[in-house]
């Protein structure tokens, strides 16, 4: 990066600003994920299938996938505070018109439109973070921005699902609004106005970071592990219900102990990843894929499901920090002005992963394959995952 942060920067404003993101983080995780524990309850009430419900997963994924890189490119130039005390205003209206909305076709709308949001948020503070430590922590800071997403999987997502099963699912969405308020309220409070931005560069500098092999590897890598990752995830709550047994009261609990599960791994992935990004991604996405496999076994009994749900949820975001942190390094060596873009094609690829697996998914729950046959289908998309990192190694 052109600038970086002196010492007395880092230690004094930076650790606010990056509590700013880490709230900010924690809404925008909320929203992105508490939809998996409402799919029956916004199925009911909408009066449309399960599969057509994981759409919504799907939409919102697209709003991120084409908002990241598109949107972060057109605001190179803002200064960063401006730029993301605006994402966190189109976050607010974006639920709000969830929360309000009245119809199926409306609320896609909501989510794409807060996806956008999301997908720009996440790409730019992912460079701040790593821009204010040293190199071999720059892993466990993108870590700790991202923790506002482990903080919402273990927090906001049961708790909103709860709302959601008890009040009706447009609570759910008006107290994230509020969360997005609060996150709003955090960037102006505790951002700094001098946040250090990379140079700007052309559109056509900008696509040279698309002829980069190993980056465009690592971003294939993260389309195909998270597509596993939703596959399963998304359709995670008629899962438990259907072929566990557990009642669906019960479901906001078990996505408690998933989010547990989501923050350790996120801080383990972190310190995996500082020294060896790549090698990390693959013995975890190696590990994942067993777990995925495993659980088509595991998922027709309550304790041993539990366990291999547990398993599966810190695999599965524990690859975050080393996916993005090998982005932003690929990026810096073959064009340093291009990297908030670089990391917003991670961003996109992680939520075109996520919408090809809920996509994919509401196909086979439809299927004569039925629910069952998720788990092992993720497997084969993150062994896939783990094969192009192989690729890579051998380049």
């Amino acid at each position: 990066m052109e600038t970086t942060l002196t010492a007395a920067t880092s230690q004094s404003r930076m650790p606010a600003a990056l509590w700013a993101l880490t709230i900010s983080a924690f809404g925008i995780g909320t929203t992105e994920f508490v939809i998996v524990g409402l799919l029956p309850v916004i199925a009911k009430d909408l009066a449309v299938s399960i599969p057509a419900a994981g759409l919504l997963v799907s939409f919102y994924a697209i709003g991120v996938a084409i908002g990241a890189p598109v949107l972060t490119a057109l605001t190179a130039k803002v200064p960063r505070k401006q730029l993301l005390i605006s994402l966190m205003i189109l976050f607010i209206a974006g639920n709000t018109l969830a929360a309000f909305s009245k119809g199926y076709y409306l609320l896609i709308a909501a989510r794409m439109l807060t996806g956008f949001a999301h997908g720009v948020f996440f790409s730019v503070g992912a460079t701040i973070a790593a821009a204010i430590v040293s190199p071999d922590k720059r892993a466990s800071a993108i870590a700790l921005m991202f923790a506002g997403l482990t903080i919402a999987m273990v927090t906001g997502v049961p708790l909103g699902t709860f709302i959601g099963q008890q009040l009706g699912w447009r609570a759910t969405f008006t107290g994230v609004a509020i969360l997005g308020a609060i996150g709003l309220l955090a960037n102006l409070l505790l951002l700094p106005g001098n946040i250090p931005q990379e140079a700007a560069s052309s559109r056509k500098a900008q696509l040279l970071v698309l002829s980069n092999k190993p980056l465009l590897l690592a971003l294939l890598t993260t389309v195909l592990s998270y597509a596993g990752v939703f596959l399963v995830f998304t359709y995670l709550s008629p899962l438990l219900t259907d072929l566990t047994g557990i009642a669906e009261s019960k479901v906001s609990m078990i996505l408690l102990i998933y989010g547990v599960a989501v923050a350790i791994g996120n801080i383990a992935g972190g310190s995996l990843a500082n020294k060896n990004p790549l090698r990390s991604l693959r013995y975890i996405l190696i590990a994942e894929m067993v777990a995925m496999l495993i659980f088509t076994f595991t998922v027709h009994n309550s304790i041993t499901a539990i366990i291999n749900l547990f398993i599966i949820g810190g695999l599965s975001f524990a690859t975050v920090p080393a996916s993005q942190l090998y982005v932003v390094q690929t990026a810096e060596k073959t064009a340093p002005a291009t990297v908030n873009v670089a990391s917003a094609l991670n961003i996109a690829a992680f939520n075109a992963g996520a919408a090809i697996g809920a996509y994919v998914g509401g196909n086979i729950v439809a299927s004569s394959l039925g629910l069952g046959a998720t788990p092992w289908i993720a497997a084969i998309f993150v062994l896939l995952a783990a094969g192009t990192t192989m690729i890579t190694f051998r380049k």
